[in-house]
């Protein structure tokens, strides 16, 4: 979702009111989206890191968050739906290649780029959920998104 931001220029009594100036933002860009934009990450690291949450997404990683709607169980028990999604071939692959792209990544790592990559939490938000000092995300989940794009074979 975009907005428009308009900032209030600063009012000292030696100069002159300066005319207003409009900032457009996207709020819905992705942590990962951002560091590119800022130059936190190189367009390398940023692909492997698209390619890493797309792979989250399509095997279907994330929690539900919704009920389950499926039928009752045809064989006549009482224990209700099964709790294991039926997953398709490209469900399945895509968990693969995910699993394959955070164990490249190495333990350590994995933590920073599934935070940030996959689950869209910001830099900041990341560092302080495991007790890191500022600024230390970005070098290490550079570190993470280099691996990874290593084991996609990112050019």
């Amino acid at each position: 979702m975009e907005g428009e931001v308009v900032a209030e220029p600063r009012r000292a009594s030696s100069r002159p009111a300066k005319s207003h100036r409009s900032v457009t933002i996207n709020a819905a860009e992705s942590p990962l989206g951002w560091l590119f934009a800022h130059g936190h990450v190189t367009r390398r690291q940023f692909e492997a890191g698209e390619r890493l949450r797309s792979d989250w997404e399509r095997g279907q990683l994330s929690p539900r968050v919704t009920m389950r709607w499926d039928g009752a169980p045809v064989d006549g028990g009482r224990s209700g739906s099964s709790d294991a999604p039926e997953l398709v071939g490209t469900q399945l692959d895509a968990r693969r290649r995910f699993e394959g792209a955070v164990a490249s990544a190495g333990e350590g790592l994995a933590d920073i780029l599934w935070r940030v990559v996959c689950a869209g939490e910001g830099m900041r938000q990341a560092e302080t959920a495991l007790g890191w000092p500022a600024r230390a995300g970005k070098l290490v989940l550079a570190f993470a998104l280099d691996r990874v794009a290593d084991r996609y074979r990112v050019r």
